[in-house]
């Protein structure tokens, strides 16, 4: 079972999202609420897995909110606007859904979420259990890829691009999913866009590293932790 939160400052808007969710059994309404303050309240005691986020409310907004957030469960933005799509996929969102709200287009959205959970799930700890292979979905095949081989690991909008000695791998999953599956100890975080093997990296300062010839940036809220982690 899902576990979801509706934030908007609309009743109607609130109501639609509930009425489409009504018709999915392993989705379950823990609650909703019309300001971003009380939930994010809410959300410091409480664990769910997937927020459908208004963007312009009064107060705070749903950007200011989720860059509020230390621990960010998977976000779809629901909003009239446009405006905010670039910044709401820098801020790693999960989907973002224009209003009015379609069931299609909602549906659709909601098949990527089931999609990217059970991808998730079948992603080993590889640090954990000491397996040197991790499962991807490239395309409709799973793949086994062994860690050793990835040089780094792109984000981009919905999709991230995993740079290996066989070539660009493209897959329909978040870099946070891929933080948390891949060994800590052998791979970097160092960009809100990328993430770097440490046993890769060639050449490095305080503002970018180098592999596999390519120069990638180091991110201002990375540094210090990468700095630090580099030298061990």
């Amino acid at each position: 079972m899902y576990k979801c939160l509706i934030i908007d400052d609309e009743v109607p808007a609130r109501a639609l999202i509930a009425n489409h969710l009504s018709n999915l059994p392993d989705f379950e309404i823990i609650n909703s609420f019309d300001n971003a303050i009380e939930a994010f309240v809410f959300l410091q005691q409480n664990e769910v897995d997937l927020i459908f986020l208004d963007v312009q409310m009064p107060r705070m907004s749903g950007l200011e909110l989720l860059k509020s957030l230390n621990k960010k469960p998977k976000v779809i933005l629901t909003t009239a606007y446009r405006d905010y799509a670039v910044e709401g996929f820098e801020l790693e969102v999960f989907d973002y859904l224009l209003k009015p709200i379609s069931q299609e287009r909602f549906l659709k959205s909601i098949s990527r979420f089931i999609n990217s959970e059970s991808n998730m799930n079948q992603l080993p700890n590889v640090e954990a259990q000491n397996e040197l292979f991790i499962s991807l979905k490239v395309g409709k095949e799973n793949k086994q890829v062994n860690v050793n081989n990835i040089y780094f690991i792109e984000g981009l909008k919905d999709y991230i691009k995993i740079a290996t000695t066989e070539g660009i791998l493209v897959v329909y999953e978040r870099l946070r999913t891929m933080e948390k599956i891949l060994p800590e100890s052998r791979f970097f975080r160092i960009h809100k866009s990328f993430i770097v093997a440490k046993e890769q990296i060639t050449n490095w300062n305080t503002n970018s590293v180098t592999v596999n010839n390519r120069n990638i940036p180091i991110g201002r809220t990375y540094k210090n932790d990468f700095l630090e982690r580099v030298k061990d």
